[in-house]
C-alpha cells in the first residue's frame, strides 16, 4: 500500500510540473516489460548516433524535495546546450552534473543513488558527509579487507 501511496504522490508531482508518459503498473509481467525498456532506452539512443556517447548521473533527495529538485534541474537542463554528449560537450556535460549535486546536497540529499559513488561522485563526499565520517568509513573498509582487494581506489577519497 506504501508503494502505491508513493507512486500517486509522484504522479501527482509529475502532472504539477507538466510531465508526461507516466507508466504505473502492478501486473508482474507488465513491471519486467517497462524495467526491460528503461534498461534499453540509453543503447537506442547511443544506437542513434554512434560518434556520442553517455555520462550516467543520478542524485538523491527527500521526497518531500523531488519536485523542488526536478524544477531546478529541469531550468538548467533547459538553459543548457547540451543534447547530445561527446568529447565538445564534456565540460558542460560536468557542469550539469556538477548542479546536480550541490543542488542535491543544498536539499539535505546525497550526491547518489543506485549508481554508488565509485571513482566519480569520490569528490563530493566529503562535503556531505565530513572528513571524520570518511575517515570512520576508511578505518571500517581496512578492518574489512586489508589487501584493499575490493573496490580498490573508490568510494573514499585518497586524502583521507
Amino acid at each position: 500500500a506504501y508503494s502505491r501511496e508513493q507512486t500517486l504522490l509522484v504522479q501527482k508531482i509529475v502532472a504539477e510540473h507538466s510531465g508526461s508518459n507516466f507508466v504505473y503498473v502492478e501486473d508482474p509481467e507488465a513491471k519486467k516489460e517497462l524495467w526491460r525498456i528503461r534498461k534499453e532506452a540509453l543503447w537506442a539512443c547511443l544506437a542513434m548516433r554512434p560518434d556520442y556517447e553517455a555520462m550516467t548521473t543520478d542524485v538523491c533527495v527527500p521526497l518531500s524535495r523531488l519536485a523542488e529538485c526536478i524544477s531546478r534541474s529541469k531550468v538548467e537542463l533547459d538553459a543548457s546546450p547540451l543534447l547530445w554528449y561527446n568529447e565538445e560537450h564534456h565540460q558542460e556535460a560536468e557542469r550539469l552534473s556538477h548542479f546536480m549535486v550541490h543542488t542535491a546536497l543544498s536539499m539535505e540529499g546525497t550526491c547518489t543513488g543506485e549508481h554508488g559513488v565509485g571513482t566519480g561522485k569520490m569528490k563530493y563526499l566529503e562535503e556531505e558527509l565530513g572528513v571524520e565520517a570518511l575517515r570512520t568509513m576508511k578505518k571500517i573498509k581496512a578492518a574489512l579487507d586489508p589487501n584493499d582487494i575490493m573496490n580498490p581506489g573508490k568510494v573514499i577519497p585518497p586524502h583521507v
